[in-house]
């Protein structure tokens, strides 16, 4: 027992050994936090007005007009559930700095020649790798709430608590996936390679940039196999949600058919990846979940496999 609680003490000490060293470095910590804020940027000088249009487009088809500030929250929250979705699968690479540094500068070799076991640096590296993504997208998201509360906000607080959820459940697929990958990189070359890589490619792959609705039906279907496309999924609906109830009540007081109501709230639904289909069979939401988490589990088993195989080495 006394055993398991120095090492879980040494685990702690790792954890915030490695977690001090990537804040210490402000230039990395502000390179992290740029990235997404950079999306951000991007979005909503370069797109914003992509989606308003298309969002209006999806009204005027049906004889309808949208107050202004609900159209431009909805089309701020589609991008925000496209950033902070990407960014916890890029900002996970990113900031795995440290455990790449290590090997780099042989610090990770005073580790294995101290009483510490190798199981237990390597979930330090992973832990804190969770806690930094974890910091820098809940920064992002309060910027991005911020400038939903100005233009128009209609997240209700159980899909607010639930958006948080989502970001966990990305920052662990992200950080699990940047752990296996990255376990096998030893030069800061080929951790630059990795994280440009997957900056440069995870957006498109997982249609958080473009709608998935957009491609064509075979892409559709193949990128419905990858597990990332779910990540996406869960939190866009919990960040459209609300602006959906909020257009649905709006053509109710224009007298607007139910009916009608269903169709239009389905077909931007559909348009905009708040629903994601597989093959033509719609995937609900709790097996969204279940898929995300699913290879997070899977994941988590072959890192863990790694990590043991490489302790019998040494």
């Amino acid at each position: 027992m006394n055993g398991k609680i120095l090492e879980c003490k040494k685990l702690v000490s790792l954890v915030g050994r490695n977690t001090k060293c990537y804040f210490k470095d402000k230039f990395t910590f502000f390179m992290s936090l740029i990235t997404p804020l950079i999306l951000f940027v991007l979005f909503v000088t370069f797109l914003r007005n992509v989606y308003i249009d298309s969002f209006n487009s999806a009204f005027s088809e049906n004889n309808l007009e949208m107050p202004e500030n609900i159209i431009n929250g909805c089309a701020g929250a589609w991008l925000m559930s496209s950033i902070l979705s990407v960014s916890a699968v890029t900002v996970a690479f990113c900031s795995n700095t440290i455990m790449i540094e290590d090997k780099i500068n042989s610090a990770v070799t005073d580790f294995y020649v101290s009483p510490v076991k190798n199981t237990t640096v390597q979930i330090a590296y992973f832990i804190s790798n969770f806690f930094v993504t974890f910091a820098v997208l809940i920064t992002v998201m309060l910027i991005g709430h911020i400038y939903l509360a100005c233009i128009g906000w209609y997240i209700t607080v159980g899909d607010s608590v639930m958006i948080v959820v989502d970001i966990i459940c990305n920052i662990l697929f992200g950080t699990l996936l940047a752990a296996v990958v990255e376990h096998f990189v030893k030069t800061q070359g080929g951790l630059s390679a990795v994280s440009t890589l997957v900056s440069s490619m995870y957006g498109f792959i997982c249609g958080a940039y473009m709608p998935l609705s957009s491609f064509s039906e075979g892409l559709r279907n193949t990128l419905s196999l990858l597990p990332g496309t779910y990540g996406v999924g869960i939190i866009r609906n919990h960040y459209m949600s609300g602006y959906m109830n909020a257009f649905a009540e709006e053509m109710r007081k224009l007298s607007v058919e139910e009916n009608v109501i269903n169709g239009v709230i389905k077909g931007m639904r559909d348009s905009f990846d708040a629903n994601l289909y597989s093959f033509g069979n719609e995937v609900p939401i709790g097996a969204m979940y279940g898929i995300v988490l699913g290879t997070c589990a899977v994941l988590l088993v072959a890192y863990i496999i790694i990590v043991i195989l490489k302790s019998k080495k040494k």
